[in-house]
């Protein structure tokens, strides 16, 4: 998951609303311009949650793993129980012709798809389907790299695998990150931290969680939350530094196990933590070379020799 809201760790820079700017959206096909992309308030998706999503990153004028954004939109969409007018390769060749509609170097990508008005039956298998993409321009904020957030514990915990459509990316889900992020804002704290149905540690607001303990990355597994795009590049990354990874649930206890903390999703990017409620953490090496190391994948750049000469291990998995 990702919020585009969050910039490494900082509140966004006032910008005018998203619907009274310049530009064009590609909408239905075809680019309209900026002011007329709408839908209809009667919308099947905007009453009962029928919409998915995603967030992507533009970074020298490219869209940092285009192709997985669009597949997983069609996916999400799928795990809605509707089928997209266009194929993943359609979306991609519409994105790319946003962004440079857009002229773009940095940017935020927003791909939609929703249900139409046709009927607003709660089942409703034959409305129509609608796909929207935007583009606007996202700055570096922090040009020395992200500083450190701090997250509190929320009282609202991801969904049970089968309870909720937990594989999409779907704003039925969102919800439940906007009040969680919301309770955290009103507390002080810059984002939340929520537990799965069983009271471990899941993720935060539109995030994934690792936790660097005894040198190793430990990070739940995407039983309850999304396989983030971002999540599986940096466990790459890990591999290419010489990391050791372990999927395993994690007890809320763990956090005082913890060396470092840091989030990971398309917005925060690579996020450091440096509080979860009382408990603080510093910016340390290795989430510091994770940063150095996301920065240069995201623009093509070669990756720098692993710190040692062994392969990099395949990503452990444990239970409890």
């Amino acid at each position: 998951m990702s919020d585009a809201n969050h910039a490494s760790g900082a509140r966004a820079p006032t910008l005018p609303p998203l619907d009274d700017r310049d530009g064009s959206i590609w909408l239905d096909g075809q680019l309209v311009p900026w002011r007329e992309a709408r839908l209809h308030v009667l919308s099947h998706g905007l009453h009962y949650g029928g919409s998915v999503f995603e967030g992507e990153r533009v970074y020298g004028g490219r869209v940092f793993k285009l192709h997985e954004h669009s597949l997983r939109l069609v996916a999400s969409a799928r795990e809605m129980g509707f089928v997209l007018p266009w194929n993943a390769e359609e979306l991609d060749a519409a994105t790319r012709e946003v962004v440079a509609v857009a002229g773009l170097t940095e940017g935020y990508v927003r791909p939609v798809a929703w249900r139409g008005s046709d009927s607003l039956r709660l089942v409703a298998p034959g409305t129509s389907v609608h796909v929207a993409i935007a583009a606007w321009p996202w700055p570096q904020v922090f040009a020395s790299g992200p500083r450190g957030i701090r997250l509190r514990t929320s009282r609202w915990r991801r969904p049970a695998p089968d309870t909720a459509p937990v594989r999409a990316k779907t704003a039925a889900l969102y919800a439940l990150g906007s009040l969680a992020g919301q309770e955290a804002e009103e507390a002080g704290r810059d984002d939340a931290l929520l537990l799965d149905h069983q009271g471990r540690l899941a993720e935060a607001t539109g995030a994934n969680l690792f936790l660097v303990i005894d040198g190793a990355l430990h990070t739940p597994p995407p039983e309850c939350v999304l396989d983030g795009i971002t999540r599986r590049t940096v466990i790459a990354l890990a591999h290419e530094l010489g990391l050791k990874v372990v999927e395993r649930h994690l007890d809320p206890a763990e956090l005082a196990r913890a060396d470092e903390v840091f989030l990971t999703g398309t917005a925060y990017e690579v996020q450091p933590v440096t509080a979860v409620d009382a408990l603080e953490y510093p910016i340390g090496a290795v989430t510091s070379a994770l940063v150095r190391a996301y920065a240069r994948a995201v623009r093509g750049e070669a990756a720098r020799p692993a710190p040692t000469s062994e392969a990099a291990p395949a990503v452990a998995s444990e239970s409890g």
